[in-house]
């Protein structure tokens, strides 16, 4: 682990700040400990040359201002940017020193990879998302997970009492971030673990199923029903049964805590080629050249369900995406194209775009984690791009 005497300045205190994060989202490994999530270098899938002229492309945001794709990119701390059209690679961008055999964390983009993982599970069996969450992780029954689903799990409608304050010091998301390694403790002997903290949640006035309320902590207990259905740790699963198989170039890794429990909410790093890799395989219903990765059904059931009351229940949800939905870790746009996207903290995106046959990739370094109005300029930028494509 880096202490910042390196020569970087990177300390486990400043990873996520500004300057720090430019260098240390793609460093992550000399920052926090993790666990190898392997490819197969038998396997790698090369792709075909498409090239568009992406950076000229231009869009009008909602208060009239002019942009392109050039500008935006930097404009918006871009690390990695790629854009996949039917299959093929028409434009790749690099910025902040990231290259293309670096890998970058993606933050809660590791929700929809896991959530990917949960659907292969269910269709081998192993997992029955209506199960009670007790089936799976018994150490729960007496917290908020006590009584609900997975399915409730995986789509964010806990009726849980925890608020996601990226910036909070000193509250739940403070201790949560320190039992999972990722802030510093006074004194490391007395530091919890993740799966400590998670079984100590309590609930809100909300009965499962009626909100949609996003936290962390549910994806990472997700991670942990899934080790269990699956029987083996979680970077061991998401190597056997997703990242060996979509024809990956590099090995991928994820945080862990100091006992090993996997942040399967936030802790995936991966090269940005991978991270395109992974969003065709989920554009084509779960296909990755010949090989049916993860089931056809579950991605179907991602696009047509999800409860739109839940979602506008949650006033911040209803107007990011008045007419979205969210389903197993995934955002429905809501827009006439029907796309759908994986969004993590500081510029992390995967935007799928259906009809237009479009997977973009995007690796970030905002300086805060959550922007709202960058994230209204990629929505825009990302259906400019779609928009082209499809003319």
């Amino acid at each position: 682990m880096n202490d910042g005497t390196s020569g970087t300045g990177i300390t486990l205190a400043n990873w996520r700040l500004p300057p720090w994060n430019c260098y240390a989202f793609h460093h992550v490994a000399e920052v926090l400990p993790v666990a190898r999530i392997a490819h197969d270098p038998a396997c790698v899938f090369a792709w075909s040359q498409a090239p568009r002229a992406i950076a000229d492309v231009a869009f009008t945001t909602a208060d009239g201002t002019a942009w392109t794709v050039a500008r935006m990119l930097p404009h918006t701390a871009t690390d990695g940017f790629l854009v996949l059209h039917k299959g093929r690679l028409a434009y790749e961008w690099y910025g902040n020193g990231l290259t293309a055999t670096d890998p970058h964390i993606v933050f809660s983009v590791s929700k929809s990879i896991t959530g990917i993982l949960a659907g292969i599970l269910a269709d081998r069996g192993q997992l029955e998302p209506d199960a009670p969450v007790t089936r799976y992780i018994p150490e729960a029954a007496g917290s908020v997970y006590g009584d609900c689903t997975v399915r409730h799990v995986l789509d964010m409608s806990v009726g849980i009492s925890f608020v996601e304050n990226y910036l909070d010091a000193t509250g739940d998301f403070a201790r949560y971030r320190a039992a999972t390694g990722w802030n510093p403790v006074a004194d490391p002997a007395l530091a919890g673990d993740l799966h400590s903290f998670l079984v100590t949640l309590s609930r809100d006035e909300n009965p499962h199923g009626a909100k949609f309320h996003y936290v962390s902590p549910n994806s990472d207990l997700l991670g942990w029903i899934l080790e269990r259905a699956g029987g083996v740790p979680y970077a061991r699963l998401l190597s056997e049964l997703i990242w060996s198989r979509i024809g990956a170039e590099a090995d991928a890794h994820v945080t862990v805590d100091k006992l090993g429990a996997a942040r399967s909410a936030g802790g995936i790093c991966v090269v940005l080629r991978d991270l395109a890799r992974f969003g065709e395989m989920v554009r084509n219903l779960g296909r990755a050249g010949d090989e049916q990765v993860a089931p056809r059904w579950w991605i179907e059931d991602i696009l047509t369900n999800g409860d739109q009351r839940a979602w506008l229940a949650q006033p911040t949800a209803a107007k990011f995406l008045p007419n979205g939905r969210y389903r197993s870790q995934w955002y429905m746009v809501g827009n006439p194209s029907g796309a759908y996207c994986a969004i993590g903290i500081h510029g992390q995106w995967i935007y799928i775009d259906p009809a237009a046959e479009m997977v973009i990739a995007k690796l970030s370094s905002q300086p805060l984690p959550v922007d709202e109005g960058i994230d209204y300029l990629l929505l825009a930028a990302f259906d400019a791009i779609a928009t082209s494509l499809r003319n």
